[in-house]
């Protein structure tokens, strides 16, 4: 593969200094981060400031790569990928490698935090998720590789990047670049042609990934096999119907399936809320039917404790909402 040729024929090791042949900006290599099938990523030390730089023998791939991240920046309420800082080349005695500068997004990855944190982060960060995806799909792009190894969680307060670029497609071609487990050509489920159903089946596969942190292998494959999976694990169940939808192409945009998550995180409040145990006073005043003093009492705290509840949920989901349009 091309990252293997590259790491063969140019020695970068940790002190290399880079320097761009037309720009003249020198980077000092820290340590490799990543490589991939376009280039190897390092952590480099520009003046006192940390970058990410994606190295490639590839100039082609890494001009592409740098005008997705010029286009990521015009998108308006978006920072799902890092901003553009240099491209140049690079001079050595074994020839040119081409190379980007961007910014060093520092923090875990989406399935680490999650880990760390809990379970409830996932709905709060998918939603986040979501929007910056709608925001990129109105622009005509398709994230393309989509998945928890390039969604990096920096903060506080908490909010998802992407680490790698890569596979960012023009709408309406082909796929550059993907991962199988969260392809949906992979699972049989559609083609590889760049569309938004295909960034939300990806996302759909996240929600499996955080559930089977080691992922499962294709057996049979289509859709029984994925729901046969979504149903062995108690904590999807609630995202059931939102992760079908996605896996079988019905959204279609990124806001159609934000907005069921919203429904599905605030109805699993009320659910909780509802299961909360009845005060010992509550139960006297239920025994106490025949008093209509007591049923009247009753009812009036009842229909007291109903309306602060529907108050609450109310101002979760637009707390959750606001959060998502911020961050």
């Amino acid at each position: 593969m091309m990252n293997n040729s590259l790491k063969n024929r140019y020695k970068v090791v940790p002190g290399t200094v880079i320097e761009g042949k037309w720009h003249r900006n020198r980077y000092t290599v820290v340590k490799e981060l990543g490589y991939g099938a376009n280039g190897i990523v390092f952590l480099a030390k520009a003046g006192n400031k940390h970058v990410a730089l994606k190295l490639s023998d590839n100039g082609m791939s890494i001009i592409s790569e740098g005008n997705v991240l010029k286009s990521f920046a015009k998108v308006q309420g978006s920072a799902l990928g890092p901003s553009l800082l240099d491209v140049d080349d690079w001079e050595t005695k074994s020839g040119k490698i081409s190379f980007y500068a961007m910014e060093y997004i520092h923090g875990p990855d989406l399935l680490t935090f999650i880990q760390t944190k809990g379970k409830a982060w996932t709905s709060i960060l998918i939603l986040q998720l979501l929007s910056d995806l709608g925001q990129l799909h109105k622009n005509g792009w398709v994230f393309g590789d989509l998945k928890p190894d390039n969604l990096i969680v920096t903060g506080p307060p908490p909010k998802i990047r992407c680490i790698d670029v890569g596979g960012t497609t023009v709408q309406g071609r082909a796929i550059k670049e993907f991962t199988e487990f969260y392809d949906r050509g992979y699972w049989g489920l559609g083609t590889r042609k760049a569309d938004p159903q295909y960034d939300l089946f990806a996302v759909g596969m996240i929600f499996m990934n955080i559930a089977y942190p080691k992922r499962f292998t294709k057996k049979t494959g289509g859709l029984q096999q994925l729901k046969a999976a979504i149903r062995q694990q108690q904590e999807l169940h609630k995202y059931e119907d939102i992760i079908l939808k996605a896996l079988k192409g019905h959204y279609l945009t990124a806001e159609e399936m934000r907005n069921d998550l919203l429904r599905v995180a605030g109805a699993g409040r009320l659910k909780r809320d509802d299961q909360q145990p009845v005060s010992a006073s509550g139960r006297r005043s239920y025994q106490k039917q025949n008093s209509r003093r007591a049923i009247k009492k009753q009812k009036k705290r009842g229909s007291f404790f109903e309306t602060l509840l529907i108050v609450f949920v109310i101002s979760l989901l637009y707390i959750i909402y606001i959060y998502g349009q911020i961050f």
